[in-house]
């Protein structure tokens, strides 16, 4: 899984989200994270087409919806992605958040469509730590990923643990915080440090977590911007003063509360 990918969440379908895929692509993308929710699978696919890259080159994510959730709906609902789509194989197919007990149920679908070959790493996305406690107490098998709100303002060391003690790759989505900690003052001074933006300082923090991310821009500027972010680091006693802004601040969900 690369490290860095784009998020197509709140891109309208339609021409905007299929040359927003084709751009990102054409710019070194090899990670389309998409969902059910989202409406733009299908724009994704001629996003896809438009750019020319080779299917085998980009990992395509996508994720099953609450409403479909359950063993077969969530097997349903799978089908009706990878047509929209147009392929056959999804690289990673995630719960996009736990339902009560039709999570474990959905759970075994995927499981069983890891196993028919059908997508190559299932995952969760919003597990909190009990969520994933719950998870391991009725199947053998642990999610390759948990996607989650990740980054200076949510940092959650429990969690990052947890999931590292398992084996499940974490992965940030709204890692910029929506842009709405641009002007904090310690993100400013690195960034003035680093002569980087504010968004290229908070994903290199996602970075140096070893966790990676999946920023959403339809702006081709930020697109190139957001994956320059190769060529520095942070200190570790930057990376903590980062760690120490972590408030519970969600722009998305908060998971904890539900």
């Amino acid at each position: 899984m690369p490290a860095i990918g784009l998020g197509v969440f709140q891109v309208p379908p339609g021409e905007r989200t299929q040359a927003t895929v084709e751009s990102a692509l054409r710019r070194g993308y090899r990670l389309i994270d998409t969902a059910a929710y989202y409406s733009n699978e299908a724009d994704v696919a001629i996003g896809l087409e438009r750019s020319e890259v080779p299917r085998s080159e980009v990992f395509l994510t996508s994720k099953v919806w609450l409403d479909d959730q359950g063993y077969d709906s969530t097997l349903r609902a799978f089908d009706r992605t990878v047509k929209l789509l147009k392929v056959d194989v999804i690289d990673l197919y995630l719960i996009h958040w736990p339902v009560d007990e039709l999570h474990l149920e959905s759970w075994r679908a995927l499981v069983q469509l890891q196993q028919e070959g059908r997508c190559r790493a299932i995952g969760v996305s919003n597990y909190t730590e009990q969520h994933l406690d719950k998870l391991a107490r009725t199947s053998s098998v642990i999610p390759a990923v948990n996607q989650v709100e990740f980054h200076p303002f949510v940092y959650r060391p429990t969690l990052v643990e947890r999931c590292r003690e398992a084996n499940i790759q974490m992965q940030a989505y709204s890692p910029l915080v929506r842009g709405k900690r641009f002007n904090h003052p310690k993100i400013l001074a690195l960034a003035e440090k680093y002569q980087r933006t504010s968004a290229q300082i908070l994903l290199r923090w996602n970075l140096e977590h070893r966790i990676p991310v999946i920023p959403k821009t339809t702006n081709r500027e930020r697109m190139t911007e957001n994956l320059d972010i190769f060529g520095f680091r942070l200190a570790p006693e930057e990376v903590a003063s980062l760690d120490a802004l972590s408030c519970g601040f969600h722009v998305c969900w908060n998971p904890y509360e539900d």
